[in-house]
């Protein structure tokens, strides 16, 4: 399925990273997401919707602290809190006690990105 365009969707983002394969190794482990070489020798992915693609890209600092942070959607933040662990990621927190669904993790790289669990509704 083709990703839908629509005027102000964000749709690409480039990734710092230190170990290009080291990183795509870490998101495909732990989000799933779809990862393959480009014609110019580059590594591209794809999230699990096919309606968010980029890169890993050499050469520029990591996001260690949050400015634009990214939130990644999954099932379960716990179940993901081991694999990133598992991974090689290491984890910030969660954004509070009272919002457990709510997380913030390093990639190998450094980059600090979310997580974010839909709240079971009771």
């Amino acid at each position: 399925m083709a990703p839908r365009y629509a005027n102000g969707k964000i749709t690409y983002v480039e990734i710092p990273a230190i170990d290009i394969q080291r990183s795509a190794n870490f998101y495909a482990k732990v989000f799933g997401w779809q990862v393959k070489p480009r014609e110019d020798g580059s590594t591209a992915f794809e999230d699990t919707t096919g309606e968010v693609s980029g890169t890993w890209v050499l050469g520029r600092p990591a996001s260690t602290e949050p400015g634009i942070l990214i939130f990644i959607v999954v099932e379960d933040v716990a179940a993901t809190i081991a694999k990133i662990a598992k991974e090689g990621g290491r984890i910030v927190g969660w954004v509070s006690e009272n919002t457990p669904e709510i997380g913030r993790f390093y990639d190998p790289a450094g980059n600090v990105l979310g997580l974010f669990q839909q709240p079971k509704s009771s």
